[in-house]
């Protein structure tokens, strides 16, 4: 080091300590600065300054080589500490860092984590390494933009955040806009990028990644929560592609999508791209990041870009998953940002085959909840109304049972005439049904109805929203959505792997084996040997594994099946009296055969 560059070294550090010490004992009134923290803003010359070079990038003419004076000087003035700002929409409290300028918190005002005591976290998962709609610099599987922002609140509803990034040995300057809406659960997120040497962004195809939360709350605990799960969606504008998420998975999702996300049971995350066609490519990934609970997040990869400047804009959704809330978006005077055609509400958990039996279980279940207005005898009534509609069905195929028992002589007896010829026998079997005015298929309908209804009253009860948090019987079942609740254990109970003790689901197991007597009585069980053990298994061996299996169940679908049972036994008293009656009047009725004694031997 030369001699010069000491004594600049010396005179620039006394006149440093003289800026702070001497001239504010010669000018008292001339006071320093304090640093802003982010959610005030100073109305001196200087930030008024900032404040202009910052609106100009919300309006892009900063995307220009005159632009880069202010960029710099905006620089110097970065503070160098992390800072949050927080945003009220009324649905959901959002809190920003300007660290990379990102989501820390996303947490959800009307609706309550009963865990937490608080609302439900979105952003769930947040950690140094990821965090909620942040960038990365290329591939999905790169890290994070970690660098602080320089941040300018438009709003209390608007955050932009810039800053120049050193990429491929060039500055570029790279901003996040944020603007959010009272009562809305959609906030829109523009991604701003000017390259002022006109080279574009390109890692091997890629300019971008945007992301997802790491995960959505409430805390998912896959062991305890059986009926949980965390799906990928991606929605092409006709049909939606549903793929569950296991562990520790990182996939490629390469087909066309209008919008992708990841959904929770209850709720979900949507990313809609203004212009799908800048993707390109979709990632999932279940990586674990903190101790050992697993992420759920989505990934879209931007295409590479040539020229100065992009500006792209997301339409992002963060908040229940209902139809309620997801449809507004389908039409654009429903929502306040006039978005519509998204077809949110295709991102609903519903059987794709039996989604119109859903809607029209929905209907009349809401109806009802509408005069009742507790959900857990809303279910009892439908339960009621639909085993009633069903009777006629199931005496149907009680009756045509019986029918079967009547033809089963016959049967056996044509089966051993034409047993090597296998067209005559179905022939005759035919002639016979015909004759006897039966239809084999006529017995399978009602049980393919039944079964449809099962399948929709299963997936309705298991998912749906209102059922979260409502509650039955106070003390006893709290909350539809879960497994109902008369004690807690300090230990784990052997099979279920719970400590919580439930009564709902023994009563379940109880109502279905007294069912299963009741048919067994009606004398329904026909066949050979083997297919009667099988039905006795069916009966008897079932309802004891299902109970292992649906003890963790939510309280709705095990009342929906308790109920249940409990209305098909009265129907089967009664069927098994007509069917006892139907015997009966069939032994009236069966002509008496003459006894004809055996002929003597001749003599």
């Amino acid at each position: 080091m030369n001699k010069n560059t000491v004594w600049f070294i010396i005179i620039s550090t006394l006149i440093i300590i003289g800026s702070y010490l001497i001239i504010p004992m010669i000018f008292p009134s001339l006071k320093m600065t304090p640093v802003s923290s982010g959610k005030e803003i100073a109305e001196t010359k200087e930030t008024k300054e900032e404040s202009a070079v910052n609106t100009e990038l919300a309006e892009f003419s900063v995307f220009d080589e005159n632009s880069e004076n202010a960029d710099e000087a905006a620089e110097e003035k970065e503070v160098l500490t992390e800072q949050t700002f927080t945003v009220n929409t009324n649905v959901a409290e959002i809190v920003l860092t300007n660290k990379g300028g990102d989501i820390i918190s996303f947490k959800l005002n009307k609706h309550y984590d009963m865990e937490t005591d608080d609302g439900v976290q979105l952003a769930d998962n947040v950690n140094k390494a990821n965090r909620a709609c942040a960038l990365s610099l290329g591939k999905a599987d790169n890290s994070i933009t970690d660098k602080i922002f320089a941040v300018e609140k438009i709003d209390d509803y608007t955050y932009l955040f810039k800053q120049n990034l050193m990429i491929n040995g060039r500055k570029v300057m790279v901003g996040k806009k944020y603007t959010f809406m009272p009562d809305e659960y959609v906030f829109k997120l523009e991604v701003l990028f000017h390259d002022s040497e006109g080279r574009g962004i390109d890692f091997d195809g890629t300019s971008y990644t945007l992301r997802t939360s790491p995960q959505i709350g409430p805390h998912y605990y896959a062991k305890r929560d059986k009926y949980e799960n965390r799906t990928f969606l991606a929605f092409n504008g006709k049909k939606t592609k549903k793929i569950m998420v296991g562990t520790n998975q990182f996939n490629k999702y390469d087909k066309n999508a209008i919008w992708t996300g990841i959904a929770g049971k209850y709720f979900i995350e949507i990313v809609i791209p203004s212009k799908p066609e800048i993707v390109n490519s979709y990632y999932y990934s279940s990586k674990v990041e903190v101790n050992d609970y697993a992420n759920a997040q989505s990934f879209i990869e931007r295409k590479a870009f040539t020229g100065s400047d992009i500006q792209d804009s997301y339409f992002i959704y963060y908040g229940p998953r209902n139809d309620e809330d997801l449809k507004r978006y389908n039409v654009a005077d429903k929502n306040g940002w006039s978005l519509s055609g998204y077809r949110l509400n295709e991102g609903l958990q519903t059987y794709d085959w039996l989604k119109w039996l859903e809607s029209i279980l929905k209907f009349f279940l809401e109806q009802i909840h509408k005069v009742v207005r507790n959900w857990g005898v809303a279910i009892i009534i439908l339960t009621l109304i639909l085993r009633v509609l069903l009777f006629p069905l199931s005496k149907k195929q009680s009756m045509g049972t019986l029918k079967m028992q009547e033809l089963q002589p016959k049967l056996q007896a044509i089966q051993a005439k034409y047993k090597d010829d296998q067209q005559k026998l179905q022939i005759e079997t035919q002639k016979l049904y015909k004759q006897a005015g039966y239809n084999p298929a006529s017995g399978c309908l009602p049980m393919i109805i039944q079964m449809m209804i099962l399948f929709a009253m299963f997936d309705m009860f298991n998912n749906y929203f209102e059922f979260r948090g409502a509650e039955f019987i106070p003390g006893w079942i709290p909350d539809l959505s879960r497994g109902d609740h008369i004690a807690t254990l300090k230990f784990t109970i052997p099979l279920l792997r719970t400590e919580e003790v439930r009564l709902l689901p023994i009563i379940y197991v109880i109502t279905q084996l007294l069912y299963g007597k009741f048919t067994q009585n009606g004398g329904m069980t026909t066949g050979s040997n083997q297919t009667k053990m099988t039905m006795k298994f069916m009966t008897y061996g079932m309802p004891l594994i299902f109970f292992f299996i649906f003890y963790s169940a939510p309280a709705g679908l095990i009342l929906y099946w308790t109920v249940s049972n409990l209305f098909q036994m009265i129907q089967q008293i009664i069927i098994n009296k007509m069917v006892k009656a139907k015997k009966e009047e069939m032994a009236s009725n069966q002509p008496q055969q003459k006894v004809i004694p055996p002929k003597g031997k001749r003599k």
